[in-house]
């Protein structure tokens, strides 16, 4: 994910209601750098080494910082941690009262197949 200025970070997403969904609070950067400007884009990319498959989308638009809902933080990190919550790190079992959500309801999507064909 990248703000204007530029600024670049990875990130964990949910894509949920027609918008992507990351979480942040008062110990990042990010809820100031879009108060001052809320382009971003986001790219999402995958690679199959073994299929050579090559996949990228990515979404331009307007973030916003929005309320915090722990039903969607799970089931977003359920997407990247174990079905068992008793497994995950303890900094993902509880989240601090500031914790927020960004919101990015895509104004452009682009999808590109950059997949190859192994030689023979």
């Amino acid at each position: 994910m990248a703000t204007n200025g530029p600024a670049v970070r990875p990130v964990w997403f949910l894509w949920e209601g027609g918008a992507f969904w990351w979480i942040t609070g008062s110990y990042a950067r990010l809820p100031g750098l879009l108060a001052e400007d809320p382009r971003v884009a986001l790219v999402i990319g995958t690679c199959d080494l073994a299929t050579l498959e090559i996949l990228q989308v990515t979404a331009r638009g307007r973030a916003e910082v929005a309320p915090f809902d722990e039903a969607r933080a799970k089931r977003k990190l359920l997407r990247y941690l174990s079905d068992d919550e008793e497994a995950w790190p303890t900094e993902f079992r509880a989240f601090g009262p500031d914790a927020r959500f960004v919101r990015l309801i895509p104004e452009r999507l682009t999808a590109i197949d950059f997949s190859k064909t192994r030689p023979g």
